[in-house]
């Protein structure tokens, strides 16, 4: 089969299975929403603050949206494993890494598209709702590379999650992992290292330097995209060698 044929049956499996239309669409709807939320309820730095960050606060959501993601990616590659399904893809697609490869696309094309709409409206919307004198535009400095910069970090932890879920074929298996590796670990590393360090090398802190008008510390913008990429590689890799080798 060719690659474009492979790719159409896995938008099929998106538009037809409700678990993963609702994880994907859960993704633009926290990351907006909840951005949204806090910057017209807030809408200003708090008494004293002095990190307060003008382009990263319009992306409060995220850390929402991205463990959407995150679902989405892990039941698109770890549910073929549920009854056996993986045995009737690879019946159909039997050139594994043809099937891997447009999973993979597949997952990391659907979460951009929709994170690039999440960060649009999270950006436009939320710097209008803050208050005046806060706000930043579309075409200031860090803004543009930060509404594209949001929809890629999603895009690659969507795939991260797909790859570690092929390693351990399994959905709960894949988010006993990955759920810790963001939403935990990073503050629990953080805190033992007292100012960054280790911390900043994890995936989320890496990825979401991307997001600051002003990144300062050990990692840039790009430098820390770069860590995402890494990690996604590392892991894409692994699920790769494992679908390669082990019997379905």
């Amino acid at each position: 089969m060719a690659f474009p044929a492979v790719l159409h049956t896995e938008w099929i499996k998106v538009r037809s299975l409700p678990s993963l239309m609702g994880s994907l669409l859960t993704v633009p709807v926290a990351t907006a929403g909840l951005s949204l939320l806090i910057c017209g309820a807030l809408g200003r730095p708090q008494p004293g603050s002095t990190d307060f960050d003008p382009v990263l606060f319009s992306y409060y959501g995220l850390n929402f949206g991205q463990l959407a993601a995150i679902v989405f990616g892990v039941i698109a590659m770890g549910g073929e494993y549920k009854n056996a399904g993986i045995r009737v893809s690879l019946a159909a697609v039997p050139d594994r890494t043809l099937f891997y490869g447009a999973k993979l696309a597949m997952v990391g094309g659907c979460v951009f598209a929709v994170g690039l709409v999440a960060s649009l409206i999270s950006f436009l919307g939320g710097q209008a709702l803050m208050d005046q004198g806060f706000g930043r535009g579309i075409a200031d400095p860090g803004a543009p590379r930060a509404v594209v910069g949001c929809a890629v970090y999603l895009a690659l932890v969507g795939v991260l999650a797909a790859g570690v879920a092929a390693v351990l074929r399994s959905v709960t298996g894949a988010l006993s992992v990955l759920v810790p590796l963001f939403l935990i670990l990073p503050f629990v590393v953080g805190d033992m290292a007292q100012g960054g360090g280790a911390a900043d090398f994890l995936p989320d802190r890496a990825g979401q330097q991307i997001l600051l008008q002003h990144p300062a510390g050990t990692l840039g913008p790009w430098s820390g995209m770069a860590v995402l990429v890494a990690w996604t590689m590392v892991a894409t890799g692994a699920g790769w060698w494992t679908l390669r080798r082990r019997d379905a």
